[in-house]
């Protein structure tokens, strides 16, 4: 909004009028320019220098002695008006007054629904804000057209001319008080406008409440982080990785420096999210780091104990083997035929990885380290299946050689159980349980039959039939435990 026309800019609100009419341009004038008959108007004639003592030592002082002489001189500095004209002057004035206070508060209320649409927009660019936006514009165009209707009626009156008649009185009057009308209307609409901002504006003051806070944890995080590498590398350690990583956020940091007037408030508070939980990981890693150098170290040990003890234990599968050859069918040893070579070239796989590990620790490449770790880990545990494959089946084998019988029963047990269960609560059994179980009876009636004649039985074969007779009971079993349990 323009300023109150004659008001000083740095002035709230424009002064009150003052009693002393405003001089005419005559009296504006220098005293050469002003004519003889100037009257009242004209300066009082200078008193001569004798007098001006004389009356110092009277005791008065000299400019109240001369404007005493002025006065008995007939000399003046004020017309006095009275009547109809003076009293239209004061309810112009008047006006005139209230007018002036109805812009000023108008331009108070617009100038804080400002800073509230700025801080609505610093967040918010939906199209709700966007239409927040479009109806302040056109608010402060006719908040303008008001405004400029005021400065014209103020700038229209001159209300300190001493010839001021009381029609023009009146006539400054009734504009101002239109001007005042017109004021208080808008000022009224911008008040309606605002109290709707309520939810938007509600909004924009929350996430601007929490980006300061966020912010300020992002630059703590980042500290944390490089303090924490700091105490690290005391330690001894370099984690070249990890100050890699600090690095890359550096200017994250720059741009939350800048602040969101520059990168908006969403953006700055996902950053410094991002920026905070990257810092986070950094630290925890670097506090860490310790921890897991001592834990690939014992990783590398153990691991090293383990591939000599297989390394021994990979040498007894051949006695094995041999036994199982004299003793049973091909058919059941025919397929850990490779177990010694592939146990021989997994353990020299693994030591090799191992020394690849240990060097990669010594350069401090830690994911290296642990991948390379990894890998051992799981050649060892393929050898050592296989190694335990070897004497699990001779075992197996001796067993059922010994008793088949015990192997029989405890199939036939699973068989039974399974069929009681199918029947609980029925005359006859669902097709979809029976016929299985009807399956898995005959599939274990075929398997019992192939030991019976021939020097040497496929009793690999035969362990094989039965485990997979139990594994498909087991299945029905659960089955219908399941659609019980379900309610059907």
């Amino acid at each position: 909004m323009t300023a109150t026309p004659g008001t000083p800019p740095s002035q709230p609100y424009p002064p009150p009028p003052t009693a002393r009419p405003r001089r005419n341009r005559e009296t504006a004038q220098s005293p050469s320019a002003r004519p003889a008959h100037a009257g009242r108007h004209a300066a009082p004639p200078r008193r001569p220098t004798a007098l001006r003592d004389a009356l110092t030592l009277m005791g008065l002082p000299v400019l109240v002695a001369l404007g005493l002489s002025a006065t008995f001189a007939g000399g003046g500095t004020r017309r006095w008006f009275g009547g109809r004209a003076d009293s239209q002057r004061v309810e112009a004035q008047a006006a005139k007054d209230a007018a002036a206070a109805a812009f000023y508060e108008l331009d108070t209320a617009q100038r804080d629904l400002r800073i509230s649409i700025e801080t609505i927009t610093a967040v918010d660019d939906s199209p709700a804000a966007q239409r927040v936006v479009a109806d302040f514009e056109a608010l402060g165009g006719r908040i303008d057209e008001v405004s400029q209707r005021y400065i014209h009626a103020v700038d229209a009156h001159d209300l300190d001319r001493d010839d001021l008649t009381a029609a023009t009185a009146g006539r400054a009057r009734s504009e101002l008080t239109a001007a005042k009308d017109e004021l208080l209307r808008v000022k009224q609409e911008l008040d309606r406008f605002g109290s709707s901002l309520g939810p938007l504006l509600g909004k924009a003051e929350t996430q601007l409440a929490r980006l300061a806070p966020a912010v300020e944890r992002a630059r703590q995080s980042l500290l944390a982080a490089s303090n924490a590498l700091d105490t690290v590398r005391e330690h001894g350690l370099r984690a070249d990785d990890l100050a890699a990583r600090l690095a890359a956020l550096s200017p994250e940091l720059t741009m939350l420096n800048q602040g969101a007037g520059q990168h908006g408030v969403d953006q700055t508070l996902q950053r410094a999210e991002r920026v905070q939980r990257e810092a986070g990981a950094i630290r925890a890693e670097a506090e860490r780091l310790p921890e897991k150098a001592a834990e690939i170290d014992h990783r590398l040990v153990s691991l090293r104990t383990r591939a000599q003890a297989l390394t021994t234990r990979s040498g007894q599968v051949e006695p094995v083997l041999s036994e199982l050859r004299r003793r049973f069918a091909a058919a059941c040893w025919q397929d850990l035929q490779q177990v010694p070579e592939q146990a021989a070239q997994n353990v020299r796989q693994a030591e090799l990885k191992l020394r690849e590990a240990q060097t990669a620790r010594e350069a401090q490449r830690w994911p290296d380290a642990s991948s390379l770790l990894s890998t051992v880990r799981a050649l060892l545990n393929a050898t050592d299946e296989a190694v335990s494959a070897a004497g699990d089946r001779l075992n197996s084998l001796n067993a059922v050689q010994k008793d088949p019988q015990a192997e029989i029963d405890r199939t036939r047990f699973a068989i039974r159980d399974a069929q009681r269960l199918a029947m609980t609560g029925r005359t006859t059994p669902d097709p979809r349980h029976a016929r299985p179980l009807d399956d898995a009876v005959a599939r274990l009636e075929r398997a019992i039959g192939t030991l019976e004649g021939g020097r040497h039985p496929d009793y690999w074969h035969f362990l094989t039939e039965t485990d997979a007779v139990r594994q498909t009971v087991a299945r029905v079993v659960a089955q219908i435990r399941e659609e019980r349990g379900g309610g059907h």
